[in-house]
């Protein structure tokens, strides 16, 4: 839009300010300051861009100009003035819109994510924001050493990286509780993990939960769901990996989801653990890293920063204790299966 679009309204009075400041080298009042602010306003919210509306005041003050028999340094000084009050203005409303989109969105996302709006409405307004809520959708979240607002520098980082690696795929980030959140169409492979990459090196190191595509309305809301179990499995397992998929993981919740009979397992298989000198704890993380590493015990005894023969000694400890060999494969399923139950059930650091 060149400066001859803009309409005269957001030059009002412009000129008659410009001719008697010029005229007689005053400056301008301070109802005359605040009346181009306010126009500055009215413009910002008409969508009018401020380089053309700069432009239409730069050809204004040429016109009264030349018209004019003044110095040149009083005319400037007076434009100076009238536009330096008109984008004040004009920022002025453009901060506003900024604050009232963020909680548009902030509004949204709380009433996404815990169901507080009838469907037809939420999905009316998610179109808004890119989403069809028809479609599948499929949720990261990362979570990091501090908490993230949506003006924080990293999140600003994040999105500026989508932006140029899709543009505008529908897909939406934000913020909610301090995490970044990342909802994506379910058909789109490559955003979440893009995003995942990202968030990882732009929050130092944090972990990122990949949901899986779910359908419907409701499907942003199971996706997010499954991301945040997915963190909270990955804390209460010592899992160090900086992307974790909810899909990889489904064994877990599907472990924890009888706790009471997890609760038995755990002590009926690794309850005479804690008799050994220095309680369950050091047996415990014996057979973690013994099955982590695959069952190689040279390879559990480098990560647990023991000798080999250290590490052979634990194992007979433990199957002299419980009466389950970790190194048979007849014991070796029920073991695993009361280690991961130890780890999800917080045991011995808990009671059970």
């Amino acid at each position: 839009m060149t400066g001859r679009d803009i309409p005269e309204q957001y030059l009002d009075g412009y000129a008659r300010i410009l001719a008697e400041v010029s005229a007689t080298g005053r400056r301008l009042t301070r109802e005359e300051i605040e009346s181009r602010r306010a126009l500055g306003e009215q413009a910002a919210e008409a969508g009018y861009g401020l380089r053309a509306l700069v432009s239409a005041h730069l050809t204004a003050a040429r016109a009264v100009r030349s018209h004019s028999p003044v110095t040149a340094d009083s005319t400037l000084a007076a434009v100076q003035q009238v536009i330096d009050a008109f984008a004040e203005g004009y920022e002025r409303a453009q901060r506003l819109a900024v604050r009232q989109e963020e909680a548009a969105r902030r509004e949204f996302i709380d009433d996404l994510l815990y169901g507080r709006s009838d469907l037809g409405r939420l999905a009316e307004r998610a179109e808004r924001f890119g989403l069809r809520l028809s479609h599948a959708h499929a949720v990261a979240v990362a979570e990091g050493p501090v908490a993230y607002d949506e003006g924080a520098t990293v999140a600003r980082q994040v999105e500026q990286a989508l932006l140029a690696r899709f543009g505008n795929r529908n897909v939406l980030l934000t913020t909610k509780e301090g995490r970044l959140l990342c909802i994506a169409p379910g058909h789109e492979d490559e955003v979440l993990p893009y995003f995942a990459k990202q968030a990882h090196a732009a929050t130092d190191g944090g972990t990122v939960a990949i949901g899986r595509p779910q359908p419907g309305p409701g499907g942003v809301v199971q996706s997010y769901e499954e991301a945040l179990n997915t963190l909270e499995l990955a804390e209460r397992l010592g899992l160090d990996e900086p992307v974790l998929r909810a899909a990889d993981l489904l064994v877990y919740p599907v472990l924890a989801r009888d706790r009471q009979a997890m609760a038995d397992l755990v002590l009926s298989t690794l309850g005479p653990l804690t008799t050994a000198r220095g309680g369950a704890e050091p047996l415990l993380d014996t057979l973690t890293a013994y099955f982590d590493s695959g069952c190689v015990a040279a390879e559990a005894a480098r990560r647990l920063s023991l000798s080999v023969r250290a590490m052979t000694y634990r194992l007979e400890r433990i199957h002299k204790l419980t009466g389950a060999n970790p190194a048979d494969p007849a014991h070796r399923y029920m073991l695993q299966t009361a280690v991961i139950g130890a780890r999800l059930l917080e045991w011995p650091a808990k009671n059970l």
